[in-house]
C-alpha cells in the first residue's frame, strides 16, 4: 500500500505522514528532507541556491547529512523551497523517491508532488492543509520554543514567499492531485488530524491498522 501525504508548509503533514506509517505498519519518507539536504549543501559548498548549476552540484551530498539537525533549521527550509524550483534539481532526486515508494510492501512519502508525480498511482493520496495564518503561527510557536526570535509577521511573509514558489514553479507544482482526498487542519487539534488521515486512508483502501 502506498500512501501520499502532500501539502504546503508547516500543515501538518509530516507528523499525518509518520502517524500513518505507524499505523499501518509502512517506512516513511520525508521527501522534504532531501530538499533541505541540497539547499544545505549548497550553502556548505558556499554556493548559490537560486543557481541551478550550484544546487545540481549539492545533488551529491553524503547520506549522513540526512541526519544533521541543521536540516531542520527554518533558514534550511527557506534553502530547499529555492533549490527545489529547478528541474534539474527534481530530476536528480526523482529516482530515490520513486524507488522507496515502490518498495515492497509499500510506503508513505510526504512531500509536494507525492500524488501528482512522485507516486500518482498511490493506494491513498491526502492534501493536507491549513490557512498561511494559522500555518506561520504553528512555525513562529515552534522556533519561538526553540529559543530563536523571529517576529509572527516575518514568519508569515516566509509562508507565502515559499507557498508562491512551491506552486508557481514550472515543474511538479505544489497542486491537489485530482483523487485527493483534502484535509484541512487548520480548526484541529494533531490527534484529531492524525485520526481524520486513518478514517480518510481506510476509506480508500479497506485496510485497517496492522
Amino acid at each position: 500500500m502506498i500512501i501520499a501525504v502532500d501539502g504546503p508548509t508547516a500543515s501538518g503533514k509530516g507528523t499525518i505522514a509518520r502517524a500513518l506509517a505507524a499505523h499501518f505498519g509502512l517506512p516513511v519518507l520525508d521527501t522534504g528532507l532531501l530538499y533541505r539536504a541540497v539547499g544545505y549543501q549548497t550553502q556548505l559548498n558556499h554556493g548559490d541556491p537560486d543557481d541551478a548549476s550550484d544546487a545540481l552540484v549539492a545533488c551529491d551530498f553524503p547520506d549522513s547529512l540526512l541526519d544533521d539537525p541543521a536540516l531542520r533549521y527554518e533558514s534550511t527550509g527557506s534553502l530547499a523551497s529555492r533549490v527545489s524550483v529547478h528541474p534539474t534539481v527534481r530530476k536528480a532526486l526523482l529516482r530515490r523517491q520513486v524507488d522507496f515508494a515502490n518498495q515492497p510492501g509499500g510506503a508513505v512519502l510526504d512531500g509536494r508532488d507525492i500524488g501528482t508525480v512522485i507516486a500518482p498511482h498511490a493506494d491513498a493520496k491526502l492534501f493536507v492543509t491549513a490557512s498561511p495564518e494559522e500555518r506561520a503561527r504553528r512555525r513562529h510557536t515552534e522556533i519561538l520554543g526553540r529559543g530563536v526570535e523571529v517576529s509572527f509577521e516575518a514568519m508569515l511573509a516566509d509562508i507565502h514567499a515559499r507557498d508562491a514558489r512551491d506552486t508557481g514553479r514550472a515543474d511538479a507544482p505544489l497542486i491537489r492531485a485530482a483523487d485527493a482526498d483534502l484535509l484541512d487542519t487548520g480548526e484541529m487539534t494533531i490527534g484529531e488530524a492524525v485520526q481524520r488521515a486513518i478514517t480518510l486512508v481506510e476509506a480508500r483502501t479497506g485496510r485497517r491498522s496492522i
